[in-house]
């Protein structure tokens, strides 16, 4: 061992520091808690992965300071290395030795000379990094000549391609030109042509002065009619305009009274608001309706028995099952096909009392292929899809029913039963379906 004085001047090379703190909390998840360091113990109890990472720095200050610890530490890497271990403690180095195992190895047994020994691993692995950097610097400078060609080779292509176009763009300039010969030529035929119609239209106007001026007599006493035709229509456009608000007004206030008089009959008779069926054509609940949210049931407590008899009272309210989240509280010893088996037959004698809508879900994303299921009447059976689980599937569901119609969830699974009753639904836990199951 080394004298108490001697010690590194700069800290230990981060691969060396990581590699020490590696083997000390290897170390750690083997000692008895009587054992383990006090300021060591919470690290302990990580995770054997995330010991290192998350303690090393706990590590490394406690074997710097604890020589006991340390010691410890040297007597697992002495096991797995005697032979680099007893050379150090001679003060031979072996020549193929890996720099990072001396300087760990040298620091934990501090042999005479540990610290030279450190600081020459350390040497060692700076001309390793230097090298490393400049084999990655002829690399990348081989990488951008090769790049380099690549790019004078495409702007040769893009060179060759842009005279092509040249060469066509100067016959089209051509072809240009002569069509615009042409143009011209036919522009002065038409100045001519245009100054001979002008000739003729002054002609023309002319003789329209002429025919204009015998006509005003005429034009004047159709004018006056068709003032006098202008003041008759708005008068009788505003006749009809009053004779019109009356009817409209009685027509509303019909209307108005027939309105409110179907409103107060539809909440007289609480009739649904349609009949569209979200889930395989099952009637939707109106609002106004009793829901899960307003029913006495929520007053009792999840375990309580009564709760799932009072819902299932509920006027078409829609009972939602995580198959497996049952199957596995009441009988997870049987194989998935008998658990599926004996819940199904109990959701079916449980719909032959209720009438009740029954949606069970699977999971079924890890399946390889279809589960052949026979289904009892009145129970809808629905797996989730590949890359699907059934909780999301369970939640779809519940968004595909409109607002107020009274929704519950069977499942034990709180992240399940949390997210359902933001959407409006009522969890229910397995056991309280169980019981019932057990009482059918």
């Amino acid at each position: 061992m080394s004298s108490a004085g001697e010690g590194l001047s700069r800290p230990l090379p981060e691969q060396v520091r990581s590699h020490v703190v590696e083997l000390a909390s290897q170390i750690l998840g083997s000692m008895a808690v009587a054992a383990v360091p006090p300021p060591l113990r919470g690290v302990a109890r990580f995770d054997p992965r995330k010991r290192a990472r998350l303690g090393g720095a706990s590590i490394a200050a406690q074997l710097e300071s604890d020589k006991k610890f340390r010691e410890l530490v040297a007597e697992t890497l002495n096991a797995s290395w005697p032979e680099l271990v007893a050379g150090l403690a001679d003060g031979v180095v072996p020549p193929a030795a890996d720099p990072v195992l001396v300087a760990a190895a040298a620091y934990l047994t501090r042999p005479p000379g540990w610290v030279a020994m450190v600081e020459s691993a350390r040497a060692d692995l700076e001309r390793a990094a230097v090298a490393a950097e400049g084999s990655a610097q002829e690399q990348t400078l081989t990488r951008l000549r090769e790049q380099l060609a690549a790019q004078k080779s495409s702007a040769k292509e893009e060179i060759d391609r842009l005279r092509e176009q040249l060469r066509g763009a100067r016959s089209e300039i051509s072809d240009l030109r002569r069509k615009l010969h042409d143009a011209r030529e036919r522009v002065r035929a038409a100045d001519v042509r245009v100054a001979e119609t002008l000739e003729a239209a002054q002609e023309a106007r002319a003789a329209a002065a002429a025919a204009g001026s015998a006509g005003e007599g005429e034009v004047r006493r159709l004018r006056e009619r068709l003032a006098d035709a202008e003041r008759q229509l708005e008068a009788t456009r505003r006749a009809a305009r009053e004779g019109r608000s009356v009817e409209d007004a009685k027509v509303r206030m019909l209307l108005d009274a027939l309105q409110d008089a179907a409103a107060g009959l539809r909440r007289e008779l609480a009739l649904p608001s349609g009949i569209h069926r979200p889930a395989d054509s099952v009637l939707s609940v109106a609002p106004g309706r009793p829901g899960v949210q307003g029913v006495p049931a929520r007053a009792l407590a999840d375990d309580d028995p009564a709760l799932l008899d009072q819902l299932l009272a509920l006027p078409q309210i829609h009972l939602i099952v995580d198959g497996y989240n049952v199957t596995k509280t009441g009988y997870g010893t049987l194989t998935l096909a008998d658990q599926r088996t004996r819940l199904l037959t109990g959701l079916g004698a449980l719909y032959a009392q209720t009438r009740t809508e029954l949606t069970c879900v699977f999971d079924g994303a890890e399946l390889n292929g279809p589960v052949p299921v026979s289904a009892p009447r009145g129970v809808r059976v629905m797996f989730s899809a590949p890359g699907q689980i059934a909780d999301d599937l369970i939640r779809q569901l519940v968004r595909a029913e409109p607002m107020g119609r009274a929704i519950a969830v069977v499942s034990s699974d709180r992240e399940v039963a949390e997210s359902v009753r933001r959407m409006g639904a009522r969890p229910v836990p397995s056991a309280l379906l169980l019981r019932r199951l057990g009482r059918a």
